[in-house]
């Protein structure tokens, strides 16, 4: 786990990298909560890569493009469950695979009225694909 230092344990990255984090985005949301601005903010939090279902020799985990950590609060969105799970091992989905393409759209659909979308004068074909041309992730939408 890469933290504030390279190359580091999980066990002792956690405490670099996981509890902030944890604790970072609770505040986020108890105060997005409290405020009542669930429905028109929105939290995206992933990682670019994953890590391997096994622990190296140095007690890591090394980098693994086949799963990675998504997890995405409020913009109206249907909250409150798990979508997808991975295989035993944690290193491949083994259900419902959510793409970039999906989470592209999952955010489109939260920001904009994608029917009003079609209806816009001058958009560029590029636009209105990267907007439209992607299924939101299932469940969620």
């Amino acid at each position: 786990m890469h933290a504030d230092k390279n190359n580091v344990m999980m066990s002792e990255g956690q405490g670099y990298a996981g509890t902030p984090f944890d604790h970072a985005v609770a505040a986020f949301i108890e105060d997005v909560k409290q405020r009542g601005l669930s429905e028109k903010i929105l939290l995206v939090c992933c990682g670019k890569m994953g890590r391997n279902p096994t622990i190296n020799k140095n007690g890591g985990g090394d980098h693994w493009g086949r799963i990675a950590p998504l997890m995405i609060y409020g913009g109206g969105l249907n909250m409150g469950h798990v979508i997808g799970e991975s295989t035993a091992n944690g290193g491949e989905p083994a259900s419902s695979p959510v793409t970039m393409q999906n989470l592209i759209a999952t955010i489109m659909h939260s920001l904009l009225d994608i029917g009003q979308v079609h209806l816009v004068d001058g958009l560029s074909q590029d636009y209105l694909n990267a907007v439209t041309g992607y299924s939101p992730i299932r469940g969620l939408v």
